[in-house]
């Protein structure tokens, strides 16, 4: 175990199968996934298209209600959790996807600031200065004011980065955040994530195909076919 890393486990998987549709048109997605991830570890989920890396990503980040088996995070368990309690597992989660989603009409530091909404306790004030912060952090400190659609694709990613990262969440869920990039504007993405997850403190699941990136992993998990086929330590697999 690398010496950044908690004992502690913030992602508790045991027998958990999922299917999409009912009746005959009823399809299973998960079989039998068996998974623990450390406060703290920075995991890749690799694996084709169809495998199942992004249901069970969705899964983990209570964006949909897992069905079968045991899904706790961060002590919680999300297997048959109403939506409100879903509702209150996300407000710890940050999310990073592939097509950055930010708001066309909203500025880099308003798109930041969305990532503070659900937190009441923070003053205007302070949700302005801790998302300036996190844009000067991701080194776009210049490009507050600036629009989506008058940043490049790496900036728009960091900007999705800043918003996912400037609540302070515990577990970062990222879904191919650097399959729109170049090599060099994904190796910064995954870098800057990398940096600010471990000063923060927090678990980072990622899901990729990118192989280019693989090196930033404690460990890579393998799906195939709806099923959890490997586990390994990156310095295992090295």
């Amino acid at each position: 175990m690398l010496p950044s890393q908690s004992s502690e486990i913030a992602i508790s998987i045991h027998n958990l199968n999922h299917h999409f549709g009912k009746g005959q048109l009823q399809k299973q997605v998960l079989f039998e996934i068996n998974l623990d991830i450390n406060v703290g570890e920075i995991v890749i989920m690799t694996g084709p298209s169809g495998s199942g890396k992004t249901t069970l990503l969705t899964l983990v980040g209570g964006l949909r209600s897992a069905q079968i088996g045991s899904l706790e995070v961060l002590g919680k368990e999300l297997c048959g959790a109403s939506s409100q309690q879903l509702t209150l597992a996300r407000r710890s989660n940050g999310y990073i996807f592939q097509a950055h989603n930010l708001h066309s009409s909203l500025t880099a530091l308003q798109n930041v600031k969305m990532g503070l909404e659900l937190h009441p306790q923070l003053s205007l004030p302070e949700i302005q200065k801790r998302s300036a912060q996190m844009l000067e952090h991701v080194g776009l400190g210049d490009r507050l004011n600036y629009y989506p659609d008058d940043l490049s694709g790496g900036q728009k990613q960091r900007v999705a980065i800043a918003r996912a990262l400037v609540s302070h969440p515990k577990i970062v869920l990222a879904d191919e955040p650097t399959a729109a990039l170049d090599s060099k504007s994904g190796r910064d993405v995954v870098n800057l994530m990398q940096t600010l997850a471990k000063e923060q403190g927090c678990t980072i699941l990622l899901v990729t195909h990118d192989n280019r990136i693989l090196d930033v992993a404690d460990r890579i998990v393998q799906m195939e076919d709806g099923k959890l086929t490997s586990n390994a330590l990156l310095s295992a697999v090295a």
